[in-house]
């Protein structure tokens, strides 16, 4: 694997400007990045290229500084920025100046998001505790270290992610979190407009905090292998055009005493949106539960999901039903929905009905508080509308 390459045409921020009342200008660094970055890095405000998979090797850590954009390139083959464990990605945006990572075609699908592992605990297919990622990079992914840190996120935005890898069953998201752990940082994300879904998990105890998916082929919000972040809140899903599930909940077929904890939730359908497999796919619900999936949900806000033979809440097999809505493993409290979409339903000859307490409503759920800004703008649209 090769070093990373900056190519720079400027090797240092030039400020103008020095008396009191005048705001510093800075002009930003040019470069590109590159293969695999094997010493610590801090990479000044600037516009960077990305130029293929770049890896953040195990022992690195790599800072962005706010307001630069890194811009992948579809004509190039397949690009990604990949943290590895034990590697460290800090991107501090702030709400006027985050960082953005584009592709500028603005096709969905062009390149490969952003993708950290870690060697938190993950509950697989089979009780297993590692396998092997769907990314098309075949990296393992689970451990013990529930509190493993991979770096922090605040203020990013990823733009037409989601690439599908040729292979046929590969793909990436707008964010992938591969057992990432407990001491990870994600906070005020966007995954915009990804030809996949916006954030997945696999496994991992890593929360993640005002999140904002938009856009999406796929699944808003995915997550599957045991997942159990504990302290998330302000999830905001706006679907448009094309889009399947506001949020597909699994646990890779094990029936468990563990679940994540979200609370302010926002789940929205524009009129005429698809599913990603064409209108005929029955993949249209706000929220979907299968394979021993569960979690606690609280202060819901669901609109628009009026597709017909759609629900709010799907139990998509007779084993969750089971174990998961029957076991009280499924809770979902203070549920609004501001139109005729139903509340809840079971897939087939499954028949849902939540234990006391279990499935509440209100008319006064608010769902997901975010404060807008720059960082959740794009083309001078508030996403948060």
């Amino acid at each position: 694997m090769k070093n990373l390459f900056l190519s720079l045409s400027i090797l240092a921020a030039v400020f103008t400007g020095c008396s009191d009342d005048e705001e510093n200008t800075i002009t930003p660094v040019q470069g590109e990045l590159t293969g695999s970055i094997t010493a610590n890095r801090t990479l000044a405000y600037g516009n960077y290229t990305l130029n293929g998979i770049v890896t953040i090797e195990s022992g690195v850590t790599v800072t962005f500084d706010a307001g630069s954009t890194i811009t992948a390139n579809a004509a190039n083959g397949v690009d990604a920025l990949v943290v590895k464990n034990g590697g460290k990605l800090i991107m501090n945006g702030t709400a006027s100046q985050p960082i953005v990572m584009t592709e500028p075609s603005a096709v969905p699908g062009s390149w490969g998001g952003i993708i950290m592992y870690g060697d938190a605990p993950i509950n697989g297919s089979g009780a297993t505790t590692t396998r092997a990622s769907e990314d098309g990079l075949n990296l393992m992914y689970g451990g013990t270290n529930a509190t493993h840190n991979g770096g922090t996120l605040r203020y990013v935005r990823v733009e037409y992610a989601g690439k599908k890898i040729t292979d046929g069953t590969s793909e990436m998201n707008g964010f992938s979190f591969y057992s990432v752990g407990s001491g990870t940082i994600l906070e005020n994300l966007v995954s915009y407009k990804g030809a996949d879904d916006g954030f997945e998990f696999y496994g991992g105890t890593v929360s993640a905090n005002n999140l904002i998916s938009y856009g999406n082929f796929d699944d808003s919000f995915d997550w599957q292998d045991g997942w159990k972040g504990q302290n998330n809140t302000n999830w905001f899903a706006s679907q448009v055009g094309t889009g399947n599930f506001g949020m597909e909940i699994e646990a890779s077929n094990n029936n468990n005493a563990f679940w994540p904890v979200i609370s302010n939730i926002t789940l929205k359908r524009a009129t005429g949106t698809i599913t990603e497999g064409g209108s005929s796919a029955a993949e249209y619900d706000a929220i979907q539960f299968k394979k021993q999936g569960n979690g606690h949900f609280s202060n819901i806000m669901i609109s628009g999901y009026t597709t017909t033979g759609a629900t709010a809440v799907r139990i998509q097999d007779a084993a969750t039903n089971t174990d998961q809505v029957n076991g009280s493993k499924i809770k979902l409290t203070n549920v609004k929905i501001n139109d005729n979409t139903s509340q809840f339903a079971g897939a087939g000859t499954v028949s849902v009905a939540f234990p006391s307490g279990n499935y509440t409503t209100s008319s006064t759920a608010t769902g997901a508080s975010i404060t807008a800004g720059n960082w959740s703008t794009v083309g001078g649209v508030n996403l948060l509308q």
